[in-house]
């Protein structure tokens, strides 16, 4: 598989830049290495090309980060959201262990590397818009496209960076220093930047990965959502989803199996409605290829995908949220954690003690999101359990599977250059169709619209109905007593109907880095992260055990230490610490 032509290498633009030196005192003037000049790159060549550098920070990799950087936020979003554990062992990349009982301080290297990495996007952003406005080469249209193009991903990084520090300094075009201040809140220049994009590109006619007219729209409901805006954003969501298509013009629709958008044979489908665009065996050393997310892979070696490093271990408490009633809907009040409801795990066994998977009623997308005991692991076998997994004492008995890729995509779909077959081919959707129902039933909610909302999660429940896509025996039968309906009862409760939407995301998009910031702009974390620590410390993690959730403070990471003593004015810092560190 070719690499998308929305991704590059920084050498390509390194190599690009010939430096001229003369017998004169202006040789001493010269542009640093790896930078090129504005007049070099201005034309509509040069702020394409600058423009697919943008783009190619999306997956979090080229600014001198990793796993601490991913655009999937597997860390900031999934782990530190309670939908996985770190995994591995206690002892590799200690800096997660502080996030995860909301203890970190300013000078973890993760969040520096992070802030970083974003910043650097923006950065990338704003060149194409400096290099646009002085291309003279190019049409209006252009400059229109590309321009909205950038501040679509402008934002993107900045939104990023709201989500995870809250107070933040929005850099625009004409900032070239980067010593802003975080006294201002982004939310309005956020906004505008997607109502720009939003409002100006096209729907239709581009290359996949490329934002259009539709994913603008959705990355500004969300905006607006974050910002509790619940009208504005229903009336965006309402033309996204009765006329948003991919880029290639196709309409968004759910794919008719969830697992389908999760797998790299489907990628770009027409469920994808932005994805960060990975790509395999393209002479990148595997750079391209999800490298953000190569540590998430189960560790049995040769018998499971990718073979490394046992990190990622999805929670008792999410796999116990998968718990269904006898009419196939889900226990919202909480029940779930019970002893008599808590899912059946084979915690402290190994593959020679006897286990039978547990009987009760279940949701099935649990088996196409954790990997557990007994249960066929796509089409690798039967998951036999701890000899999946590096240290069930510490990460628990599971394994992540939506990012992981069949046994029969290993070569055509998996990175062949490097240590691990582990990165891979399997796009990530920073925004997919379900997402965006999901997001305008939380909206209907809000504004009094029940049963418009119950309509559109039973959409999402439908889908995951459908029996052609339950993970099956060799036989062909259920692997397990799965049992899914919709909600058949008219809503007339705004606060269960809130509680509805909200769980419903929680099995939906779980293990896909959006659950802390959920939380979060719900108001709920200190609440719902509290009792998940309480649930995953009696199920064996015990790092967990006097860990606690501050409201007021745990609801944003600290800002990094080192970017405060960076960006200072005068000796005096123009970054503040958030509250609480």
């Amino acid at each position: 598989m070719k690499k998308s032509y929305l991704k590059i290498m920084s050498g390509v633009l390194v190599g690009a830049c010939l430096l001229t030196y003369s017998c004169k005192d202006s040789f001493l003037d010269v542009q640093p290495i790896g930078a090129l000049s504005q007049s070099v790159l201005a034309d509509k060549k040069g702020a394409e090309a600058l423009l697919i550098g943008a783009y190619s920070l999306l997956d979090g990799q080229g600014a001198g980060g990793n796993w601490n950087t991913s655009g999937t936020n597997w860390v900031y979003g999934s782990v530190v959201g309670g939908d996985a554990n770190k995994g591995s062992d206690a002892g590799d990349q200690p800096d997660i262990n502080p996030m995860v009982r909301y203890e970190a301080t300013p000078t973890n290297s993760y969040f520096d590397a992070k802030w970083v990495t974003i910043y650097e996007g923006v950065s990338r952003s704003n060149g194409v818009l400096r290099t646009i406005a002085q291309a003279k080469d190019a049409s209006a249209a252009d400059k229109t496209r590309i321009s909205a193009e950038a501040r679509f991903l402008r934002a993107h990084y900045h939104f990023e960076a709201k989500k995870m520090w809250n107070n933040i300094p929005f850099v625009d075009e004409n900032n070239v220093d980067y010593k802003l201040p975080n006294d201002k809140d982004a939310w309005a220049n956020i906004e505008a930047d997607l109502k720009f994009a939003y409002d100006n590109l096209p729907g239709s006619g581009l290359d996949a990965g490329r934002a259009n007219k539709w994913a603008a729209g959705a990355m500004y409901a969300k905006c607006l959502l974050f910002q509790k805006k619940f009208t504005e954003a229903k009336n965006v969501l309402d033309a996204v989803i009765a006329n948003g298509t991919t880029p290639g013009g196709v309409k968004y629709a759910l794919n008719a199996k969830f697992s389908e958008a999760f797998t790299a044979s489907n990628r770009n489908s027409a469920e994808a409605v932005f994805s960060i665009q990975y790509s395999i065996n393209d002479g990148s050393g595997a750079a391209n290829a999800a490298a953000g997310d190569v540590l998430n892979f189960p560790y049995k070696g040769g018998a499971s995908p990718g073979g490394c490093c046992g990190f990622f271990q999805p929670t008792q408490e999410l796999v116990n949220s998968f718990r269904v009633d006898a009419n196939g809907l889900p226990l919202v009040n909480g029940s779930y954690n019970t002893p008599a409801l808590a899912v059946k795990s084979d915690q402290n066994l190994t593959p020679a003690n006897p286990f039978t998977p547990d009987a009760g009623t279940l949701d099935p997308r649990l088996d196409w999101t954790v990997g557990r005991r007994g249960i066929p692991y796509r089409d690798w076998g039967i998951y036999t359990g701890s000899d999946w997994v590096r240290d069930q004492s510490h990460g628990g008995p599971y394994s992540p599977i939506k990012n992981t890729y069949d046994k029969a995509q290993e070569g055509k779909y998996t990175d062949g250059t490097s240590w691990t077959s582990g990165y891979t081919a399997n796009n990530y959707s920073i925004i997919r169709f379900a997402d965006v129902l999901l997001w305008a039933a939380e909206a209907e909610v809000e504004v009094g619209s029940l049963e418009r909302a119950r309509t559109l999660v039973n959409q999402v429940r439908t889908r995951a109905a459908n029996r052609d896509g339950f993970v099956k025996t060799a036989s062909g039968a259920p692997a397990a007593n799965y049992v899914i309906n919709n909600y058949n009862s008219p809503w007339t409760d705004k606060e269960a109907a809130r509680a509805a939407v909200r769980f419903e995301r929680k099995l939906e998009l779980a293990m896909e880095g959006h659950r802390f910031f959920d939380l979060v702009r719900w108001g709920i974390a200190a609440t719902a992260l509290n009792d998940y620590m309480k649930v995953e410390g009696a199920a064996g993690r015990t790092f967990l055990n006097g860990a606690t959730f501050r409201a007021g403070k745990s609801e944003y990471f600290p800002i990094p230490q080192r970017q405060i003593d960076l960006q200072s004015a005068g000796g005096t810092s123009t970054l503040k610490q958030n509250p609480g560190y």
